[in-house]
């Protein structure tokens, strides 16, 4: 009978421990350490080195003269070409942060709080791809009906009579019609059931909605514990590449906002794929932090309404405010996340403290780079701004942390200072240094491109930066004092007196 031993695995870092600690001695997390029971194996305990070497111990060397040759591995130009075409998965936005579609045999892992529309945006494609390839949907947290009500909600299939009867003709039009043939659902938390599933359908995508409520019975572990999400991962990763079969993974994320479980998950897929968005409004982002197929960063934009999640086409109008009522501390930048430059309205409210020590508040924007602009406002162009209140934010919400975001702060933190509008023609790009000057930024010509297709008439940039030929008047500057001159007229002042004579000079 095989011994047993415990130890602890650390539920955040997946460090292993001998004893119990109430501290994790790797990664400082408090009450994280979680007991297993190991199985120790007498068979496997010769190293696979030590066998391999006795082995060819055993045998005659071979002489010096033997040309050496390989057993397994092979060389780039004997690796045979078999190029894949990537799946549609209906909705554009998806594809893109994608990188072009769904790659056949990846595994693709959503994290996300709870509640923001994993599961409903999972469905949603789930049943656009059902009308033309087999998808499996394993619903581990609900049952099937629960599953099926869901998709009521959504529009997809057939509605209860007693539903028909208080639908509108209008809401009854609105149906995106009976789900796809091929989708099947399946409500199991077994490990062991779904692989059977998995290998006997071998659906062409398949859904795990979500990995830290299955388990393997083999473990002694509760559910979602370090070692049954590695295992259960590793488990259902060597099925989808023998099978190509290419698997969504719903992952939970922790109060910090990282996806639970060991690190390992994330090494394991392929894709990493980050579902945000903010509960009091109604877009929801789906961002890209890992792709093995495709670029990082990628960002695709979506609004839930009563039907599910739909896609937005131009997000620039959704980040971008009323143009039309200007106001005073408000800027234009063009942010890029990935391959896709996108507009932004920043808004900036600076008022008198109260307080021995001045407020400063972001949203949407990085709290350390905005006391550093502010810091460099108050040295490099005079602004007072150390007994002055600072707020900024960014219209919807968009977390923005690029640095090309520098210069539209600096100006906004200016305008409200100084009480001024800046023209809402203009877009402002740029890093800000601390000696004062405009650094160049990447994807220029991305950027400058959106801003003319959007209406917008003049740009301010770094100077020495080469731009395309374009429908807009470019204004380089080198340094944030020159920026601001160019993106401030020279309007009359309303409630701010004190203004600084390098700025007043404009």
């Amino acid at each position: 009978m095989p011994k047993t031993r415990s130890h602890y695995v650390c539920n955040q870092c997946a460090a292993e421990s001998p004893q119990y600690f109430g501290k994790c001695p790797s990664c400082h997390a408090w009450n994280s350490l979680e007991e297993q029971v190991v199985k120790s194996n007498p068979a496997a305990a010769t190293p696979i080195g030590l066998t391999a070497t006795a082995r060819l111990n055993g045998k005659k060397r071979a002489s010096s003269t033997t040309s050496v040759q390989a057993r397994s591995s092979l060389t780039f130009e004997q690796i045979s070409d078999h190029p894949q075409a990537r799946v549609s998965s209906g909705y554009t936005e998806l594809d893109r942060v994608l990188g072009g579609g769904i790659v056949p045999g990846s595994l693709v892992l959503i994290g996300g709080d709870p509640g923001i529309g994993k599961s409903t945006l999972l469905l949603q494609v789930a049943n656009q791809l059902g009308s033309q390839h087999r998808v499996l949907y394993v619903c581990a947290e609900e049952s099937g009906q629960q599953v099926k009500l869901r998709s009521h909600r959504l529009g997809i299939g057939k509605q209860p009579p007693v539903q028909l009867q208080q639908r509108s003709a209008e809401e009854a039009a609105a149906a995106t019609g009976d789900p796809g043939p091929n989708l099947y659902v399946l409500p199991e938390t077994d490990l062991e059931t779904v692989l059977a599933e998995l290998e006997s359908l071998k659906p062409t995508v398949a859904v795990i909605d979500s990995i830290q409520a299955l388990y393997y019975s083999a473990l002694g572990s509760a559910p979602g514990s370090v070692s049954q999400v590695r295992e259960c991962t590793s488990a259902l990763m060597h099925v989808a590449k023998r099978e190509h079969i290419t698997l969504f993974i719903v992952g939970h994320v922790t109060k910090e906002g990282a996806i639970a479980g060991p690190k390992v998950l994330e090494h394991l897929v392929d894709t990493v794929l980050y579902f945000e968005g903010d509960r009091f409004a109604s877009h929801r982002l789906l961002r890209s932090v890992k792709n093995r197929f495709g670029a990082t960063h990628e960002l695709g934009v979506f609004e839930m309404a009563d039907r599910g999640l739909a896609e937005v086409s131009n997000p620039s109008e959704l980040f971008l405010g009323n143009r039309e009522e200007v106001a005073p501390g408000t800027a234009t930048i063009v942010a890029c996340e990935g391959t896709r430059p996108i507009v932004v309205e920043l808004q900036a409210l600076v008022s008198p403290t109260s307080y021995s020590s001045p407020r400063r508040s972001t949203t949407g924007i990085e709290y350390n780079r905005l006391l550093q602009i502010l810091a460099v406002l108050e040295k490099r162009v005079g602004i007072p701004l150390s007994k002055l209140d600072a707020y900024v934010a960014s219209s919807g919400g968009l977390n923005v942390g690029e640095p090309a975001a520098d210069l539209g702060v600096a100006v906004a933190v200016a305008a409200s200072f100084r009480d001024r509008v800046v023209d809402a023609k203009t877009v402002l790009i740029g890093e800000v240094g601390l000696g004062g000057q405009i650094r160049p930024v990447s994807q220029i010509e991305l950027r400058l491109k959106e801003a003319a297709k959007l209406g917008f008439k003049r740009a301010i940039i770094p100077k020495g930066q080469t731009v395309p030929d374009i429908d807009l008047e470019i204004i380089p500057v080198a340094k944030v004092l020159d920026a601001m001159i160019a993106a401030l007229p020279g309007q009359p002042r309303h409630t701010v007196e004190a203004v600084p004579d390098a700025v007043e000079a404009s």
